[in-house]
C-alpha cells in the first residue's frame, strides 16, 4: 500500500513512544531470537561478486585534478563495462583507500561542459558496495536517465557516521567521506552537479535519512527501504548491537552509550529530527514480516529481520506527514528483509527519484 495523502491502515497496532529506552518487549525478543539464529541482522548475505564481463584496467577516467579539499583523490579505476567502473579513492577521512562504483549516463563525456544529477545508493550491513548492481537491475533501469549513479562502500558495520571512538579522533569517518570528499571528487572529475538524491536499504536507509537531514540543502530526495529510522527503538538498537557483534565491531565506538551519550544518539537519529527533512522528498518502505510474494526460497528468518522496522517506519511516516514534510510510504503486512523486495522498492521509488532530480527517462 503506497501512502501519500492518507495515513497507513495496515496492522492497526498502537504507535510506540519515540526514542523509547525501555527493556525489549515481546516483539523485540522475537526478533532477537530470529537474529541470533540467523547469525545476522539487517542483512541478506551477499552472493557472487559482480565484476562485469568486459572488465579491464584503465586510467581513462582518472582525473589528477579531481581532488577533494582535504586531498582525497582517485588512485585507480577498473572499468566493468561501457558505463560502469569501480573507483579506488584515497581518503584522509577514512585513513586509507575506499572502493566506489559509478554508473555513468549515456550522455556523459569527460570533455562535456554539462553536469549531471547524482543518485547515491547505500548498502546494508554485512555487505559491500557491489550489492546494488549485483542484486538489482539498477543499471538497466537507469539506462535512459541522464544522471550519475554512485554506490560507495559503507563498511560491513559502518552505520554511516563518523565514529565517536570514545571521544578520540581517528575514524572511520564515513559521513565525511560520503558527504564531503566523494561529492567534491565527482563534481570536479565526473561532471556531477549539485542536485543529489540518496536511497538506502536497512542500515543504508539510516544513512540516507541522516545524510539528508544533517546536511540541509544538499539532497533533494531520501529513500529508506526497510531502514533503521529510529536508533533508540529497543528492537532496532538490539539489531545494531547484533550487527556489530557479528562484524566484531565495538558498538560503543559508533555513538557511545545511549544513556550517557544521549545527545550524540539523538543527533544521529532520524526519528528525533523530523524538521531536518523539510524540503526533502522522503520515501519510506517497510513490511510487517508476514510471508509475501517473493519469500519462496528466502531465508526463513528474513521475516523476523523485517518485522522490527515496520512500526518505527509507520510512526516516522505519520510524524513526517503531520509536520507537512513531503513523504510517501509503502507499508505492507507481508514481505521480508530480502533483495526481491528492495528491487521492487527501487522501481516503486524510481519516479519520485527522477522527479526530485528533475531527470526525464
Amino acid at each position: 500500500m503506497t501512502l501519500e495523502a492518507t495515513p497507513p491502515t495496515t496492522l492497526s497496532r498502537s504507535p510506540r513512544r519515540r526514542n523509547s529506552t525501555r527493556p525489549l518487549g515481546v516483539r523485540a525478543l522475537t526478533v532477537l531470537v530470529g537474529c541470533l539464529a540467523a547469525v545476522s541482522a539487517f542483512v541478506t548475505a551477499p552472493t557472487a561478486s559482480a565484476t562485469g564481463t568486459d572488465a579491464e584496467s584503465s586510467d581513462q577516467y582518472v582525473f589528477p585534478d579531481a581532488q577533494a579539499d582535504d586531498g582525497a583523490h582517485i588512485t585507480a579505476v577498473k572499468r566493468l563495462d561501457t558505463r560502469m567502473a569501480d573507483l579506488t579513492v584515497a581518503s584522509p577521512a577514512m585513513g586509507g583507500e575506499v572502493p566506489v562504483r559509478v554508473i555513468l549516463p549515456r550522455g556523459w563525456s569527460a570533455d562535456s561542459t554539462r553536469t549531471f544529477p547524482t543518485l547515491y545508493l547505500l548498502q546494508g550491513a554485512s555487505d559491500d558496495y557491489t550489492s546494488w548492481t549485483r542484486e538489482t537491475d539498477v543499471e538497466e533501469l537507469a539506462q535512459d536517465a541522464d544522471m550519475l549513479i554512485v554506490t560507495p562502500e559503507g563498511g560491513r558495520a559502518g552505520f554511516y557516521t563518523n565514529w565517536w571512538n570514545y571521544g578520540r579522533a581517528g575514524g572511520p569517518n564515513w559521513e565525511t567521506f560520503h558527504t564531503v570528499e566523494l561529492p567534491q571528487i565527482l563534481e570536479r572529475g565526473y561532471r556531477a552537479g549539485n542536485r543529489r538524491a540518496l536511497a538506502g536499504l536497512s542500515e543504508g536507509g539510516l544513512g540516507a535519512l541522516n545524510y539528508a537531514g544533517r546536511h540541509p540543502g544538499e539532497y533533494v530526495f531520501a529513500g529508506s527501504f526497510s531502514g533503521v529510522v529510529d536508533i533508540l527503538d529497543g528492537a532496532l538498537r538490539s539489531g545494531i548491537n547484533l550487527t556489530c557483534m557479528r562484524e566484531k565491531v565495538d558498538a560503543m565506538k559508533l555513538w557511545g552509550d545511549p544513556f550517557r551519550q544521549r545527545d550524540l544518539w539523538d543527533d544521529h537519529n532520524p526519528a528525533a529530527h523530523v524538521e531536518r527533512l523539510r524540503g526533502v522528498k522522503v520515501y519510506l518502505s517497510a513490511a510487517a514480516g508476514l510471508p509475501g510474494p517473493f519469500d519462496a526460497g528466502q531465508d526463513i528468518f528474513a521475516g523476523f529481520l523485517e518485522s522490527p522496522v515496520y512500526v518505527p517506519t509507520r510512526d516516522f511516516y505519520q510524524r513526517l506527514r503531520a509536520a507537512g514534510i513531503d513523504v510517501t510510504a509503502d507499508l505492507n503486512p507481508s514481505g521480508s528483509h530480502a533483495w526481491p523486495y528492495w528491487q521492487r522498492q527501487l522501481h516503486l521509488a524510481w519516479p519520485s527519484v527522477l522527479s526530485a532530480l528533475q531527470v526525464t527517462a
